[in-house]
């Protein structure tokens, strides 16, 4: 079983697709009802994984092998389950995280060209396969988004048929288990967003936990 009665709720999607004003939004929303709430995000929400968030998103660092970077995306993981992630459910928190799994399936398997189903397995065996309660996909065109930016990480840097692969990839990961997304555009506005992300997740904490790890 999962590791306590807390809930497990992850947002994916592009770089510019709002992400982080909806995670905001849903986290206050939650602590109003009165839930401890743990917001986070990957990579870099622990002190390991701040020094690997430098070395997979800076492009000082010189060019880093595909691989490599899916490996250090992994170890971010692996620590930040089990410094925060895990224990936040095992005390009951709701917790709202930025990234998890599909991103790096989308990115550094799809976007990097690399095989999707071999980093899918190194991300589940570095999460120990926990699954979240629910992923809210934020769809959006990266065109209309990342390619915009001035001022590039090495991801967001990474070129149009990158940001292409991947998101076409948070796309299909979605379609194959439907229950467990809560897709949305991207260009909606944000308090339509926010409203069917606030009736989405007050569903799931209306219901016991039965998630179990495959």
């Amino acid at each position: 079983m999962r590791p306590g009665p807390g809930r497990f709720v992850v947002f994916e999607g592009g770089d510019g697709a709002g992400k982080t004003t909806q995670v905001r939004r849903l986290c206050a929303w939650l602590e109003e009802q009165g839930h401890e709430v743990v917001r986070t995000f990957e990579p870099g929400d622990t002190p390991a994984g701040q020094l690997i968030r430098r070395l997979v998103l800076d492009p000082a660092w010189g060019e880093i092998a595909p691989r490599t970077e899916a490996l250090l995306y992994a170890a971010d993981k692996a620590q930040h389950l089990y410094e925060v992630v895990r224990p936040a459910l095992a005390r009951g928190a709701v917790v709202v995280c930025d990234r998890y799994v599909d991103s790096m399936i989308a990115y550094q398997g799809a976007g990097r060209v690399l095989d999707s189903a071999e980093i899918e397995q190194v991300a589940r065996w570095a999460t120990e396969d926990l699954r979240p309660d629910l992923t809210v996909l934020l769809d959006v065109d990266h065109l209309a988004a990342v390619s915009l930016k001035a001022d590039k990480d090495r991801v967001e840097a990474a070129g149009d048929a990158f940001h292409a692969r991947a998101r076409e990839h948070f796309l299909e990961l979605a379609t194959k288990h439907p229950a467990a997304y809560l897709v949305l555009d991207a260009r909606a506005s944000r308090d339509d967003l926010a409203d069917q992300i606030r009736q989405r997740v007050r569903g799931l904490l209306s219901v016991p936990s039965t998630k179990m790890e495959a």
